[in-house]
């Protein structure tokens, strides 16, 4: 581990973790083992971060975020305090997670093959998810759309869509926002 990583008390990183240089573990942060992150790394108090995950460079993580296993966040992206990324999760690049948004991977979470059927979110690129967004199994935000906050998402958004409501609806185009970068 890089010797400007800085790791805050009550924080636990296991196994083989490897964290980038110039890196932020805030206090009560978990890390369990296998996972490869970059440099200028930040989490807020009391992240969870399981296994195996790859995180990229310029990443920050919220407060009390849980990140599962097997999931992929490429650079730039920001995850806001309070989400859930359940495993097979894919946040490209500069993607944008508000606060308490909700991914999800199981299309019937008590059947008896749940396990084997889970399928993560993919965020696209430039992409934002609004303040608790509930985004369903399998679904994949378009390159730059936008999600309204409460919005619940249960089919997959284009490139450049504005989509609000339950269930979330096409409003526009992020072409049409003004300042809308």
């Amino acid at each position: 581990m890089d010797k400007n990583l800085k790791v805050e008390e009550f924080v636990i990183i296991k196994g083989d973790t490897r964290i980038g240089k110039n890196s932020t573990i805030r206090s009560h942060t978990v890390i369990y083992p296998g996972n490869k992150i970059g440099d200028d790394f930040q989490t807020g108090h009391g992240v969870l971060i399981r296994e195996n995950n790859k995180i990229g460079n310029n990443v920050s993580i919220g407060s009390h975020t849980v990140i599962e296993h097997d999931v992929v966040i490429e650079n730039k992206c920001r995850v806001h305090s309070n989400a859930f990324i359940p495993e097979f999760s894919v946040l490209k690049r500069n993607s944008w997670i508000g606060p308490c948004v909700v991914l999800t991977n199981a299309k019937y979470p008590k059947s008896k093959h749940a396990k084997l059927n889970l399928k993560g979110v993919t965020i696209g690129e430039n992409a934002k998810i609004g303040a608790g967004a509930v985004i369903l199994p399998g679904v994949k935000i378009g390159k730059n759309a936008l999600v309204g906050a409460g919005s619940v998402v249960t089919k997959d958004v284009l490139d450049n869509a504005v989509v609000a409501g339950n269930p979330a609806k096409v409003i526009k185009s992020v072409l049409e926002i003004k300042d809308y970068d």
